[in-house]
């Protein structure tokens, strides 16, 4: 299976959005608060409507955010940045 380049991802993303928009990004990290803090980083905690959910043994956390996007370019910086936090499953 092929991944998708940047490129690709910024036409989906257009043709199924209509900019500013709400996006809703979801991860999965283990439990460990310093990592679910940086992932909660990524995001305005001004804006942003973040919910968290234990797995059910608790080991790992899901990570909901929903934030308001200007365009396809900012929600691939969100994920360029999410890519460098180890351990971080991009749903």
């Amino acid at each position: 299976m092929s991944q998708s380049t940047p490129e690709e991802i910024k036409a989906l993303l257009d043709a199924s959005y209509s900019w500013p928009a709400v996006y809703q990004f979801k991860f999965i990290i283990e439990g460990d608060l310093k990592k679910i803090a940086l992932v909660q980083d990524l995001f305005n905690t001004n804006t942003s409507e973040i919910s968290m959910k234990n797995s059910s043994k608790g080991k790992y956390v899901s990570i909901t955010a929903k934030e308001v996007m200007n365009s396809s370019d900012e929600v691939l910086k969100i994920y360029a940045k999410a890519k460098a936090i180890e351990g971080l499953i991009s749903l």
